[in-house]
């Protein structure tokens, strides 16, 4: 569902998909190909969010900003399961593993994988083509540019599915 506050609403390309039970909250720009899935919160109360064209957002990851500070979330960026993406910048063609937490005013560079679980601190630089790891979440290897057309292929397969949502139909 997308929801106004206070005069900003979200636009969408005609092409994205939104599952039932996601919000999508204020000034919210998603571009084409991209997909917030299932029971998702997505919420731009206190500064703009951008979705950059064939991102996926999934199942129950949440979204948000801060006073003056965004999020931009680049072009084939793939956000796993429970994800919380806080006030930060993540580069095309990057993913962040489920449970993974990016904090205010971090980083990532593109290409980059930040692993399951990681814990990004605020402010935080994570140079592109960089693995991150842990709690807190330090860069432990170079990624290579096979993995990354990996990313990218695995972002365009998000859309795929995506677009094969509209046969969902709610059971009564």
């Amino acid at each position: 569902m997308l929801y106004k506050f206070k005069k900003k609403k979200p636009t969408t390309a005609a092409n994205i998909f939104i599952a039932p039970g996601s919000r999508v909250i204020g000034d919210v720009e998603i571009a084409e190909h991209s997909s917030i899935w299932y029971n998702t919160v997505v919420r731009a109360d206190l500064a703009e969010i951008k979705i950059g064209k064939y991102s996926n957002i999934q199942e129950n990851s949440t979204v948000h900003v801060e006073q003056n500070q965004g999020v931009e979330i680049g072009d084939y960026v793939t956000i796993g399961h429970n994800a919380v993406i806080h006030a930060c910048k993540i580069g095309n063609k990057s993913l962040i593993g489920m449970n993974a937490t990016i904090l205010s005013g971090a980083w990532i560079g593109e290409g980059c994988i930040v692993g399951a679980g990681a814990v990004v601190p605020e402010n935080a630089e994570i140079p592109p083509g960089s693995l991150v790891l842990g709690v807190p979440a330090k860069v432990v290897r170079s990624i290579t540019k096979e993995k990354i057309i990996e990313l990218k292929q695995h972002a365009i397969h998000y859309a795929d599915l995506a677009a094969r949502q509209e046969d969902i139909e709610e059971i009564k």
